[in-house]
């Protein structure tokens, strides 16, 4: 091979990927500003509906009457909107995933809004799916416009991965994710280079969250400074029953959703399914509300506030909690409720046996509920090992996922096809 040949092998991978750089960076950019419009409209109706009306009423914010009364409304409403624009607000959120098909662009609008009522709810779900939906939605209708040569699967990685490191602050989360989706996809060039937009995407997609929101998922638990042999033991049962734990709710998955189809009218259903998560709310606290965020911080803020008993119920409730809004029809994601989850779980078994480290317990909590729900490696390991911002804990944890992975495995998926039945 002559050198000018051999040079030109090498600048052709260069020369393919750079133009890839402007659209990343502004579908990453775009990605973001929706994400963080959703989040900043629904806060602002969470504190009218939890702050302001109940003030206004002389009712208790989180009292049980509200909390019931509440997430009933939004039933009740969110049910009324899907029915006032049929098919105009997503398919059936229980066949859904984290990144889907593009979905028409008319679509978004009505996304967009029962998204931002159940987040302002209190509906246990997070904005994940919807706001991917969305953003691939728009990117994928703006490229196909703009750049109809493109491959459709460009504007889908793009929009996902901005999204997906807007929602998590890095764009190591989008990366992780999508190499399982593109190392599987057979494709030219190396796996770097089909990350290559992707990547930027997600870098701008969370430098446009960081620089605007500035948001954090470090729990600020007691450092994590030695390694033990107990230490090990501890990781893996408790990331095993983080599983279990996870598991039961995909199981219980199908069936679920079985009950609220048969009501056949989603007016019906959401209100049923509102009513529920009242009941739900009433019995684990207000703190078993909402996406769960902001929640799992209070609960390791003051870890010896509860007991274990309280913990599982935590835990157990929030789990109830995700099934019935994911199958009765609300719209929303499953991450950030399942990490309360595995949160509440590590905090119980920390406090039935209190030689087990905070950290130890709570990130491998949570790798195993979300191994179970999510289905998603890197994205288990990534999340759990973020919440504690600890290096030393990644050897623990990847020992962890080992055994919570083998329950998992090959076990139906919290995702339904169309039938009914579930993915595998």
């Amino acid at each position: 091979m002559s050198t000018d040949s051999a040079v030109s092998a090498e600048t052709a991978p260069a020369r393919r990927l750079l133009p890839l750089l402007v659209p990343s960076l502004a579908v990453g950019v775009t990605s973001a500003l929706v994400l963080l419009g959703v989040s900043l409209l629904a806060d602002q109706l969470q504190d009218v509906l939890w702050e302001t009306l109940p003030d206004a009423l002389s009712i208790g914010r989180y009292s049980s009457l509200w909390m019931i009364v509440m997430l009933t409304a939004i039933g009740l409403v969110t049910g009324l909107a899907i029915r006032a624009v049929p098919g105009r607000a997503g398919p059936d959120p229980a066949t859904t995933g984290l990144v889907d098909a593009p979905l028409a662009p008319g679509v978004v609008p009505g996304l967009l809004v029962v998204t931002v009522l159940a987040l302002a709810g209190g509906v246990s779900l997070g904005p994940e799916n919807p706001i991917t939906a969305a953003n691939i939605a728009l990117a994928y209708w703006a490229g196909r416009r703009f750049a109809p040569d493109t491959p459709a699967a460009l504007w889908v990685a793009l929009a996902a991965a901005g999204t997906i490191g807007a929602l998590f602050g890095t764009p190591v989360a989008a990366a992780l994710i999508l190499s399982e989706t593109l190392a599987s996809r057979p494709g030219p060039g190396a796996l770097w280079d089909r990350l290559f937009g992707p990547l930027a995407a997600g870098a701008a997609g969370a430098l446009t969250m960081t620089l605007l929101a500035h948001p954090s998922f470090d729990l600020s638990m007691p450092d994590y400074t030695h390694t033990h042999w107990g230490d090990l033991l501890s990781a893996i049962v408790i990331a095993s029953a983080g599983a279990v734990l996870g598991l039961a709710a995909v199981y219980a998955f199908p069936y679920a959703h079985r009950t609220f189809r048969a009501l056949r009218h989603p007016v019906l259903a959401l209100t049923l399914g509102g009513l529920l998560l009242g009941l739900l709310g009433a019995l684990g606290g207000h703190l078993t509300l909402f996406k769960g965020l902001e929640e799992v911080k209070e609960l390791t803020a003051d870890p010896d506030g509860w007991s274990a008993g309280r913990f599982g119920l935590m835990a157990v409730v929030k789990t109830a909690a995700l099934l019935i809004a994911a199958t009765c029809g609300f719209r929303g994601g499953r991450i950030f409720p399942a990490v309360f989850s595995g949160v509440a779980l590590g905090l119980c078994a920390h406090a039935l046996v209190d030689g087990v480290p905070i950290a130890v317990a709570v990130t491998c909590g949570v790798l195993g509920v979300l191994l179970a729900i999510t289905r998603q490696g890197w994205l288990s390991l990534f999340t759990a090992a973020v919440l504690a911002s600890d290096a030393a804990l990644l050897p623990l944890l990847c020992v962890a996922s080992l055994p919570a992975w083998l329950l998992v495995t090959g076990r139906p998926q919290m995702q339904l096809h169309e039938d009914g039945t579930p993915l595998r």
